[in-house]
């Protein structure tokens, strides 16, 4: 085969054959097919699509060009499970997921990505912990789900190699908003991690890459329609992401804000977003027999303390500190400057652009411009302000944390910007939009 000819095929909207799928990824990951045709063949798809066929066969290819794990030599009492969110401003639901699935007797091994752009990263956020590795080998990796139940890692090189260099070429030629080439992505890595089940959560709003519903319908659907035709069961909730997803934003900001809520401290919006996909999942992987029962056995979970006992194994298995959740405070990183970020007139929240807030975010340096950027894990936001709460002098959008009082200044400006103040609140709909499953219901 000629890799020009199956990019000339897809590029007169033809419907390519296994085989020539096949080809363009073996191609891929061995470097037989250069970058240049990689990117036209990325474009050809980016206009012409893919049908859901096309999109089955691509992800399963990528899956097959790296190791997949396979967790049955282990007899785990409970099914493999899985989470992946779609990204957005203060998405810090699975470091709290994880646990939670795992003290109800489900296995999470969770393979997370990094930050980029304004949306903030799961494992940057793992990294602000001192000693927590993010990178084990995968005999360790086996060894902290089977005894700890859920275990949040990075992408290995092993591990569907072909998107990894795919994604790279992607992120380059503007051809990431694919929704065929995005579906693959996600699925090829989760395909790969074993797993027996996937619940997506696909973030839709200010904040989020699929800013309108139509976009997050269009991707949940695509997502589930692929898995489950690549043989993983898998279903989605499109949640909203119009503003910040709990009150902290900021990678040791995150990670205190879940301490805090493994502790009973906790946002309604962000309770209301992990309990949802928590009993999702328990119902996907048959631990409960309904939506009710799952929310109910999540619930209960952080009730009896058996979630934050999960989420303390795992920290600790991975590296962290063994006493990390009694004495966060002392081993989180702190900012030097830590002011409030007061609103120009007294009123009540009534919209928020998310997707500005985490921009100020990444202005502190808590998030990367480049992929090559390194991350102050100290600074962001702390005590962000949800629509309809009251705003003032003595009512701040935010406490800023910052490397400097210059640092802190533009970001207040920034998100003074981003947050509207008005006389009234609008009215707000729950966290939960739409919920995709494989037989459309």
């Amino acid at each position: 085969m000629l890799p020009q000819e199956i990019i000339r095929r897809k590029r007169d909207g033809a419907t390519l054959e296994e085989a020539e799928i096949a080809f363009m990824v073996q191609g891929l990951a061995d470097e037989s097919i250069s970058e240049g045709q990689i990117a036209a063949f990325a474009m050809a798809v980016f206009f012409q699509g893919m049908t859901m066929d096309e999109r089955v066969v691509l992800t399963r290819e990528m899956t097959r060009s790296g190791d997949v794990l396979d967790w049955s030599d282990l007899d785990l009492p409970g099914p493999i499970l899985d989470k992946h969110s779609t990204g957005g401003v203060g998405d810090k639901v699975s470091l709290m997921l994880g646990p939670i699935v795992a003290a109800c007797g489900g296995f999470v091994p969770m393979i997370s990505g990094r930050g980029l752009g304004h949306t903030g990263g799961t494992l940057d956020k793992l990294d602000s912990i001192p000693g927590y590795s993010t990178t084990p080998d995968n005999v360790l990796f086996r060894k902290v789900v089977s005894e700890a139940g859920c275990a949040i890692i990075g992408q290995t090189g092993d591990l569907a190699p072909a998107d990894k260099r795919f994604y790279g070429i992607r992120d380059v030629t503007a051809t990431v908003e694919s929704i065929a080439l995005i579906t693959s992505s996600i699925l090829s890595k989760k395909l790969a991690a074993g797993l027996q089940g996937l619940v997506m959560d696909v973030k839709t709003g200010t904040g989020a890459f699929a800013d309108t519903m139509e976009m997050a319908t269009e991707l949940a659907e695509s997502i589930v329609a692929v898995a489950n035709g690549a043989g993983l069961p898998t279903s989605a909730l499109i949640t909203d992401m119009n503003q910040v997803l709990g009150r902290n934003v900021g990678n040791a900001l995150e990670v205190a804000e879940t301490v805090d809520y493994f502790k009973g401290n906790r946002d309604d919006r962000l309770h209301d977003n992990v309990i949802s996909l928590a009993a999702e999942m328990l119902v996907l992987g048959g631990i409960a027999g309904d939506a009710a029962t799952g929310r109910k056995k999540a619930e209960d979970s952080l009730a009896n303390g058996k979630a934050m006992e999960a989420f303390a194994r795992m920290v600790a298995a991975l590296g962290g500190p063994a006493d990390f959740v009694e004495r966060s405070v002392e081993y989180l990183p702190v900012a030097p400057v830590i002011v409030p970020c007061l609103s120009r007139r007294s009123g009540v929240v009534s919209g928020m652009n998310a997707r500005d807030v985490g921009v100020a975010v990444v202005g502190l340096g808590g998030g990367r411009r480049r992929a090559s950027d390194g991350i102050d894990y100290a600074v962001g936001l702390s005590d962000v302000c949800s629509v309809g709460d009251e705003a003032g002098s003595d009512q701040p959008l935010a406490m800023i944390h910052a490397a400097s009082e210059d640092a802190a200044n533009a970001a207040a400006a920034e998100i003074i910007a981003a947050i509207q103040v008005g006389d009234t609140a609008p009215e707000t709909s729950g966290i939960v939009h739409k919920r995709v499953t494989g037989d459309a219901s």
